[in-house]
C-alpha cells in the first residue's frame, strides 16, 4: 500500500502524537488514550511502519550532557553545479558524524549543515581537516548557535 494512496485519519494522528512525546509508551495505554482496543491500535501502528509514516523509534539526547554544546549551522556553495560535484560533496559529508542535520536548500547557499561539537577548538579542528578537505565548496558561512530556544522532532 503506497502512502501517497494512504492518509492517516484522527485515530492514527492521535497515536502519532502519542509516540513522538512517549514512543516507549505501551500498546495497552496508546489504546486506553485514544479509546480503541490493543489489537486494532497495533494493527494501525504497524501499518504506519509498513508504510513509511512512522521512519524509526529514537532516543532524544541532551547534547550538552555528552559533550557536544556547540551548535553550528554551516551554509555551503558549491564551486561547481553540476550532477557530479553534488553527488560527491553529499556522499562525503553524509560520512561524517559531527553533522546531524543536512539540506539541500535554495537561495546564495545550496547546503546548510547542523554541526555538533564539544567546543570552539573541535570545530575548528573538524572545519579545517575534514569539512573543508571535501571537494567542491565554493563558499561556506558558519553561524554559532548561543542558545536554543526550541528543539523539537515533533511535527503533529
Amino acid at each position: 500500500m503506497p502512502t501517497e494512496n494512504y492518509t492517516p485519519d484522527e485515530k492514527d494522528l492521535s497515536i502519532l502524537r502519542i509516540l513522538q512525546k512517549d514512543a516507549k509508551m505501551s500498546i495497552r495505554d496508546i489504546s486506553a488514550r485514544i479509546n480503541l482496543s490493543p489489537t486494532p491500535t497495533h494493527e494501525r501502528i504497524k501499518r504506519m511502519e509498513k508504510l513509511g509514516i512512522i521512519k524509526e523509534y529514537t532516543t532524544v539526547v541532551d547534547r550538552k550532557k555528552v559533550n557536544k554544546g556547540m551548535m553550528v549551522i554551516c551554509m555551503i556553495a558549491l564551486n561547481l553545479h553540476n550532477k557530479k560535484t553534488a553527488g560527491k560533496f553529499i556522499e562525503e559529508v553524509g560520512k561524517l558524524k559531527e553533522v546531524v542535520e543536512f539540506y539541500n536548500i535554495s537561495g546564495d547557499f545550496d547546503f546548510m549543515l547542523k554541526i555538533l561539537a564539544p567546543n570552539m577548538d573541535e570545530f575548528h579542528e573538524f572545519f579545517i581537516n575534514k569539512l573543508s578537505e571535501i571537494e567542491g565548496i565554493g563558499q561556506t558561512k558558519s553561524i554559532f548557535v548561543m542558545s536554543s530556544i526550541k528543539e523539537s522532532a515533533q511535527i503533529l
